[in-house]
């Protein structure tokens, strides 16, 4: 079975994604110039995520729709295991969003192209001028009352284990007063982990939305007291997978 579904990954979901990633760019930049940017900013990248998933008949099951509301603009935080969890949050999340990104990513060929277009936020590490415009921009972002989504583990992991939280994410939300939202993803790290070449692995997916966390005041402890419940709010997640 490993061998037939490689030969399908081979002859038919790579190819297909290849042309699908290069169609979705191309839509995701013309729309945006065009002054489209909030449905084409975020429906075709919806699509893509969520076809890539099917393409490579990855099962997939998705819990706590029901803890968000549509009306109101989050910081969602996500555990980092391994490729396909950009696929898993862009095709399943169910939220108009932008992600806040790696400024590596702004030069990779047509998709960094179309994640500036659509308005993503790159951050940019080079000196305190640039951290502050990126802050300034995930800020205006988020008052326009748009969601935004981040890896706060800053990479993937090497090893599927969390590592610890950097704070940017939750220095924003708590200077606007916004709920966090927790996102736990398990079997990402299987189908494809940070140190694996190939083809992709077969195995079930899983995404949870957590119930938000609300501010409760504001200030450095309340921004820690955020950051350390939305970890260990993941982190059981990925545990309880583990024992089941």
């Amino acid at each position: 079975m490993k061998f037939l579904y490689h030969l399908y990954q081979l002859f038919f979901a790579l190819p297909l994604m290849l042309v699908s990633t290069i169609v979705t760019a191309l839509v995701t930049s013309i729309g945006c110039l065009l002054g489209f940017g909030h449905v084409f900013g975020y429906y075709p990248a919806k699509v893509w995520g969520w076809l890539t998933i099917h393409l490579f008949l990855l099962p997939i099951k998705v819990r706590g729709h029901e803890n968000i509301d549509k009306k109101t603009s989050y910081v969602f935080v996500a555990n980092h295991q391994g490729a396909f969890d950009i696929f898993i949050i862009l095709g399943f999340l169910g939220r108009n969003f932008k992600w806040m990104l790696k400024a590596s990513l702004r030069h990779a060929p047509l998709i960094g192209r179309a994640c500036y277009d659509a308005g993503y936020i790159f951050v940019d590490k080079s000196g305190p001028k640039a951290i502050k415009q990126t802050i300034d921009r995930a800020r205006n972002i988020l008052q326009g009352g748009t969601s935004l989504v981040v890896f706060p583990e800053g990479s993937r992991s090497w090893d599927g284990r969390m590592i610890a939280f950097k704070k940017g994410a939750f220095q924003l939300a708590d200077q606007l007063q916004m709920p966090v939202v927790p996102l736990t993803i398990t079997g990402s790290f299987e189908v494809y982990p940070r140190t694996h070449k190939g083809f992709v692995n077969f195995h079930p997916l899983t995404l949870t939305i957590h119930k938000p966390i609300t501010p409760r005041g504001e200030g450095p402890e309340n921004m820690k007291a955020t950051m350390d419940e939305a970890y260990d709010v993941i982190e059981k997640e990925l545990n309880d997978k583990k024992v089941i």
